[in-house]
């Protein structure tokens, strides 16, 4: 097997079972190893530390995925890891939810791999060169497991250009998803786009916090902004919101919240349904001089770096001062980020800035989390990307 020997000092977080070695701490390279194949990692002592994924195009270099060289990383291995973070998550899967977060990369020691349950169906992504080595094992352990009636991929991410690897996507086993898959969250049905909806074709990682915000929305007028498929707003009308204004700059997105308000027999004239892009659309709201109850920020990922969070903490501050100066005394805010980059500390101080400048004073009543089907390992966590806060203008 090749062996990767790293450079004095380098060794320390290795050993404390964070997954990623960086190019830079690499001394030698043992054997020419192809991108994607299992190697050796040794401390500059030849003290085996752990066995992992090389990939030379990639700054992580090496993704740890075994400490004990007892373990080696076989089709038995990657096997018994994708049944174990199944094994983790059945007992979400209810008659009331069938829209889980199944695995979760380097939380379940599986670096790269991400499947959602969709229903009847699952959806796959595949970030790193050692999963797309192994997806056949991954493919039919999944079947083995699971009997989907389809599995679809949608490895369409940056991160692959980073690992060497293009684009792909399509259908992996079974039959093709239509084009509207239905599914249960929350006991709310959702019709949704698995092909060609947003990342995996739906957000489960907010299944919590859309249940915990519509708990205080009863009789409200709230403001959901990117709105996507509808996951907070539909959760608002289940909790007796008074009336939803939705709005997202996508034409699909629009599309599918209509078809999942009639899903589920919500009366749609209390919907306001808006397809435009939410800052010059909150502009707008603020020259009109509207008030609002309760007002969801949950945009995407601002801050996909750390060399990008200055640039991002101006972003969000800016979008949340337009939010508030549409909340009278009482009004609440639930404010998302799903940067990694940013810490709750630094989203809070954003936050205060941002009430700074609208001229409002606030509280931080509740703090959001990602669910547990999206667990962070604590060696490793920059797997804590989702944070939110509920705050309450004084």
């Amino acid at each position: 097997m090749n062996k990767i020997t790293l450079h004095k000092g380098k060794e320390k977080a290795a050993w404390q079972l964070h997954p990623w070695i960086f190019s830079g701490a690499i001394k030698n390279v043992d054997g020419s190893p192809a991108n994607g194949a299992i190697v050796k990692v040794f401390n500059i002592d030849k003290e085996f530390i752990a066995y992992g994924v090389y990939n030379a195009h990639s700054r992580v270099a090496v993704r740890l995925l075994e400490w004990s060289q007892q373990h080696p990383v076989d089709d038995g291995w990657w096997r018994n890891r994708v049944q174990r973070a199944i094994e983790l998550r059945t007992h979400l899967l209810t008659d009331q939810n069938d829209t889980v977060r199944l695995i979760f990369a380097e939380a379940d020691f599986l670096p790269g791999l991400i499947v959602d349950k969709y229903g009847d169906f699952l959806s796959v992504q595949v970030h790193s060169s050692g999963i797309e080595t192994v997806k056949t094992i991954i493919v039919e352990e999944l079947v083995k497991l699971l009997q989907p009636k389809g599995i679809y991929e949608r490895s369409d991410l940056n991160a692959r250009q980073h690992e060497g690897l293009s684009d792909t996507n399509g259908l992996l086993y079974g039959e093709m998803p239509s084009e509207f898959v239905e599914v249960i969250e929350n006991g709310i049905r959702y019709q949704i786009n698995i092909v060609e909806g947003q990342k995996s074709g739906f957000y489960c990682d907010q299944r919590d916090n859309r249940s915990l915000t519509a708990h205080y929305v009863k009789d409200k007028r709230v403001l959901d902004c990117f709105c996507y498929s509808g996951g907070f707003t539909l959760n608002a009308f289940q909790a007796g919101a008074s009336s939803v204004v939705s709005v997202d700059s996508s034409a699909l997105a629009i599309e599918t919240l209509h078809k999942n308000m009639a899903l589920n027999g919500f009366d749609t004239t209390i919907l306001t349904a808006v397809q435009a892009d939410v800052n010059k659309y909150l502009r707008q709201l603020r020259e009109e001089e509207e008030k609002f109850d309760v007002i969801i920020l949950d945009p995407p990922k601002y801050a996909p770096s750390r060399s990008a969070l200055d640039k991002a903490a101006r972003a969000y501050k800016d979008l949340n001062r337009r939010a508030l100066l549409l909340l009278e005394s009482g009004g609440l805010l639930a404010t998302f980020s799903c940067s990694g980059a940013m810490d709750i500390d630094t989203f809070k101080q954003v936050i205060a800035w941002a009430a700074l400048d609208a001229g409002k004073e606030i509280q931080f009543i509740r703090q959001f989390n990602q669910p547990e089907d999206h667990p962070i390992r604590a060696s490793f966590p920059e797997g804590e990307y989702l944070k939110g806060l509920l705050v309450r203008v004084v």
